[in-house]
């Protein structure tokens, strides 16, 4: 099992997450974060640290989140590593409870 970046990471990519993470399995996208399924050893500590609750274990993944399994595990082949906290993006706070952000998400 591993843990999924959800939408509400899109235009916010808070990395609170990163700091705790014990296997760096996190990747930095233009404007969200995913987790790599086959690094992530399933600790749960990034979840509680994540502001936006944008971070699910695999099982509890909501239905209308499904196709972020695929592209968490598709988009850290390409977006590079990140393994120390950054700031958020500019407009973070702006964007944190907006639904429907995954026509926002840029892939490069």
């Amino acid at each position: 099992m591993t843990f999924i970046v959800g939408e509400n990471c899109i235009k916010c990519k808070y990395t609170d997450c990163v700091d705790v993470c014990p296997v760096d399995c996190f990747y930095e996208g233009p404007n969200m974060l995913v987790i790599h399924p086959d690094e992530c050893i399933d600790c749960a500590l990034c979840e509680p640290e994540c502001p936006v609750d944008a971070i699910y274990s695999e099982d509890e993944l909501p239905g209308a989140e499904s196709e972020f399994l695929f592209l968490n595990a598709e988009l850290c082949q390409s977006w590079p590593n990140i393994t120390e906290a950054k700031l958020p993006l500019a407009d973070a706070e702006e964007w944190k409870d907006k639904l429907g952000k995954r026509k926002l998400l840029e892939l490069d």
